[in-house]
């Protein structure tokens, strides 16, 4: 049953209850790193791997609190919501709107030149909703003016790391818990749905399945399939070796990993481990940048490997990546030209022509963010 099928989709969530929270990064890593499951028994919910879980989140009560203080008001004022829908303003902060970025109305708002605004863009870096109360104190509001120059708080998407064949009435996530500190203040800043998974879902998880058709598992169980997934990129792939082992997929699979230290932040070990014992997991390669002087990344193990990686390529495989597509997916794809190009003996313009002939036949697939 689909999201629409069973009733519940992201207009209409699902109130899901969290039943693990475990941290998987260790002692000295630099990163929360958490495997999270949520139950979906009796939802109806269906999923595929590949596809991804959105959830609802709600902001921070200490920071709620402190624009309703700056604010001057009790929080018990009655506002309209984005969606239409009468709450109490408290209600409609903690819920309904973004807190952590000001919106650009809210800056044009406080803002009292006009030739100010074309600062705008540099003034929004770092700042919160709250930065921007604090820094213009002489900016007034009823509480309905306020929440009219807010964005509407959206559904985070996080891909699934797991195959429901495998876990039933259940969908697991492996997600980084996002904390930092700003130059311009000393309150700590915080990721809204990874702090909402957390710390604070004890009364409920709103969730949805998003559904993606373009990164599945091959049809064909024979086809080999080669996964690079490093941090949380992970995540899809610890679903699709969860479905090829559930499905008695015969095809072999490669899984390239990386993080920054191998003792502290190498997610999933045992699992991953375990899957290379039983021969599930043909190859499992690692790369940990900082268990070295010289920082190696996945696409660096990708070319280390690269005899290896083509000839699984010529033999049909899949080729998979998850994660940053800002650095890792360009740095990832730009490794695989260069590994056609060396063992296939091609040109640059050929190395591109049989990487887009890949594409074409969706034998190349990304999930990135």
């Amino acid at each position: 049953m689909s999201s629409s099928e069973s009733g519940f989709s992201r207009k209409n969530p699902f109130p899901a209850v969290l039943s693990v929270n475990q941290k998987l990064t260790g002692e000295g890593s630099n990163k929360d790193t958490r495997h999270f499951e949520i139950s979906l028994a009796g939802s109806g919910l269906k999923y595929e791997v590949g596809d991804s879980l959105g959830v609802f989140p709600s902001n921070t009560s200490p920071l709620v609190d402190l624009v309703l203080k700056n604010l001057g008001f009790t929080g018990e004022e009655q506002v309209t919501t984005a969606d239409g829908t009468p709450a109490t303003l408290r209600a409609a902060l903690t819920t309904s709107y973004i807190l952590t970025e000001p919106s650009k109305q809210l800056l044009q708002a406080v803002f009292l030149k006009p030739e100010e605004k074309g600062s705008l863009e540099n003034f929004l870096w770092g700042r919160d909703v709250l930065d921007v109360l604090e820094e213009f104190s002489a900016a007034r509001f009823t509480p309905e003016e306020f929440v009219k120059v807010l964005r509407k708080l959206q559904p985070r998407l996080y891909s699934i790391a797991s195959s429901q064949r495998a876990v039933g009435e259940s969908v697991h996530l492996t997600v980084a818990v996002v904390r930092y500190k700003v130059e311009h203040s000393q309150r700590q800043r915080e990721g809204v749905c990874s702090t909402f998974l957390s710390e604070r879902s004890a009364s409920g998880v709103p969730v949805f399945v998003h559904s993606a058709k373009h990164f599945r598992v091959p049809e064909n169980t024979d086809a080999p399939v080669i996964m690079v997934g490093p941090g949380t990129g992970i995540a899809p792939f610890r679903a699709f070796i969860q479905e090829r082992q559930a499905t008695g997929a015969k095809g072999p699979n490669w899984l390239f990993f990386g993080e920054q230290r191998a003792a502290t932040d190498f997610l999933y070990q045992q699992e991953f481990e375990a899957a290379v014992s039983s021969g599930l997991l043909q190859k499992f390669t690692t790369a940990f940048s900082r268990d070295q002087a010289q920082k190696i990344y996945v696409q660096n193990r990708m070319i280390e490997h690269g005899k290896e990686l083509f000839e699984w390529l010529e033999k049909g495989a899949y080729f998979y990546v998850c994660g940053d597509a800002k650095n890792m997916a360009k740095d990832v794809d730009a490794a695989l030209h260069t590994i056609v190009e060396q063992n296939g003996g091609k040109s640059v313009d050929e190395a591109r022509e049989y990487i887009d002939a890949l594409k074409k036949e969706k034998r190349y697939r990304k999930d990135v963010y």
